[in-house]
């Protein structure tokens, strides 16, 4: 989004402060080790990243998440800004139509309940330019000037009709709560181990990503994962050791805010539509060339390693058209076999990656799901196409992972499946996570992201053929658990986590916020085939 400063170089900071994070915390109480390593896990930050090529103000965390000051009266509702009373026109004269190819700008102005246009930046508004007969969509670009306007930019990419829509997702006063409780608390969940005795003796305690979070008055059990270096805490059970915990499940949604906070985080203030007084626009295809009713250059096919532009897509007659790259669709279950013979695919992250695996599993009859008796919300999930050869795995990223009642020997660590594969080319790794790792502050979620680079990496050492795809995550949730703008936060970790490794990237985040239907954490199947066959593209490229 435009409301980011310095991409390059917050990325290349970021890089290091994920290795950072992960080499240098350590926990000085007896730990649970779980399962060797089917290889060494290098410790040593200079094998990965050239310090001195890293300038020394990026170390800082805060200048990594940069968000322009939200400023403003904290305890005054009335002082926050308001989607009834901010605009936006037209930067320049209305035209009677547009050329395709060219951009549409717009400056918002953003102001509170009283209509007082606010004097600094920080509200996270949503851009769109949409094209409902057409089923097109596209997401507008947002820079925050800092000093309460906005400019909004289109780009034109289809020819017909096409309305500008601006949702005011969080006031800058609501985005400073986010900001206070994401980097000043320890958690904003917590989660149940269940333990069982031999004898039968069952006990549930609070764990959680740190020992302070378990609320534990005497001592705490830590589980490290030595292959990645991930660590859970329990409360100690009264009864029972450590070596008894056999269960994992969410737990409860702890207070994090005042009433004032929640006011600026209701309903009646989040996710609202700007009045418009823009009307619908005319774009016209270019007067020479083609006559083509889409700005679509030529692309090279869809491989790992591109960098894709802003936008990374658009809608047009349902489907999703990569900017960046030729992406194909895959109408048929045959095109979708075909592309799929011989694979052997392993995703691994959350409930909307799970979303991938269950789209081919219904789309495609001849792909059997096998039943591994397992958990369903947390794997592992199986599905075999016996006369193409392909096989589809899904599993949940380890914990912190909100859930039913799963047993903890299913909970694998992402970097501990990564190092036991050992790739080639007709293996392929998908990768989705941020939805569970809003509710802990940004030093869990990278340290998490360190181990899972430093896996990616030796797997593409050993196997440059291997395909990754990176998923980012998607629009839906809206509350201080799960937020759109902690979920931008996340994506800006991901993409910075894999800064220089051969990976594919399905900018989910964009093809769920292109279209004028409600934001669901889990999106609809519309959205999903397109997420689908645009990873499709990058393993059947041609």
């Amino acid at each position: 989004m435009g409301q980011f400063k310095d991409y390059k170089i917050l990325t290349v900071g970021l890089v290091f402060l994920l290795l950072a994070f992960w080499l240098t915390t350590t926990w000085h109480e007896p730990i649970i080790r779980l399962l060797p390593p089917p290889r060494p896990v290098s410790e040593d930050v200079s094998e990965t990243i050239d310090r001195d090529s890293v300038p020394q103000e990026l170390f800082n965390l805060t200048s990594l998440v940069y968000w322009p000051p939200t400023g403003g009266d904290r305890d005054d509702f009335l002082a926050s800004t308001s989607p009834r009373t901010s605009t936006y026109h037209l930067k320049g004269p209305a035209q009677a139509n547009y050329t395709l190819g060219s951009n549409l700008e717009a400056i918002l102005v953003a102001r509170d309940h009283w209509g007082r246009p606010k004097a600094h930046g920080g509200d996270l508004f949503r851009a769109q330019l949409l094209g409902p007969e057409l089923r097109a969509g596209v997401p507008g670009e947002v820079k925050d000037l800092e000093n309460g306007t906005y400019l909004l930019s289109f780009p034109l990419l289809w020819a017909g009709w096409a309305q500008v829509q601006v949702r005011l997702i969080h006031s800058s006063e609501a985005v400073g709560v986010l900001q206070r409780v994401w980097r000043g608390k320890r958690a904003t969940v917590d989660f149940r181990g269940h333990f069982r005795g031999t004898n039968g003796i069952q006990e549930t305690v609070i764990c959680n990503v740190d020992p302070q979070s378990t609320g534990a008055k005497g001592s705490t059990c830590h589980y490290k994962d030595v292959v990645s270096g991930e660590i859970w805490f329990c409360a100690q059970p009264r009864t029972l050791p450590c070596n008894a915990l056999v269960g994992h499940s969410s737990g409860s949604y702890l207070k994090v805010t005042t009433p004032h906070d929640q006011d600026l985080l209701a309903g009646n203030v989040t996710d609202q539509k700007l009045p418009s007084s823009l009307p619908p626009i005319l774009v016209l295809p270019a007067a020479w060339g083609n006559m083509s009713n889409m700005a679509l250059p030529s692309r090279p096919p869809c491989l790992p390693g591109h960098l894709s532009p802003k936008p990374s897509g658009f809608y047009h007659q349902d489907r999703w058209h990569s900017t960046f790259c030729s992406s194909r669709s895959f109408p048929t279950v045959d095109s979708i076999l075909n592309c799929l013979a011989g694979r052997i695919v392993y995703m691994m992250g959350d409930s909307t990656l799970r979303q991938w695996w269950e789209y081919l599993r219904d789309t495609v009859p001849s792909l059997k799901p096998v039943d591994l008796h397992a958990t369903y919300e947390v794997g592992p999930l199986m599905a075999v196409e016996t006369t193409r050869g392909t096989v589809l795995h899904w599993r949940a990223h380890s914990w912190p992972l909100r859930s039913r009642l799963t047993p903890v020997a299913s909970l694998h660590s992402v970097a501990r499946e990564l190092y036991g594969l050992a790739g080639g080319p007709y293996t392929v790794v998908v990768l989705g996570m941020g939805a569970h790792f809003t509710t802990f502050p940004p030093s869990i979620f990278a340290r998490r992201l360190a181990g899972i680079r430093a896996a990616v990496k030796a797997l593409l050492d050993r196997e440059p053929s291997t395909l990754v795809v990176i998923k980012l995550a998607n629009t839906g949730y809206k509350s201080v658990y799960g937020s759109d703008w902690l979920t931008l936060q996340m994506n800006r970790f991901l993409r910075a986590a894999f800064v220089g490794l051969r990976v594919a990237f399905v900018d989910a985040w964009e093809m769920t916020s292109s279209l004028a239907v409600p934001d669901n954490i889990h999106p609809r199947k519309l959205i999903v085939r397109n997420e689908v066959e645009l990873f499709l593209s990058f393993i059947c490229p041609t």
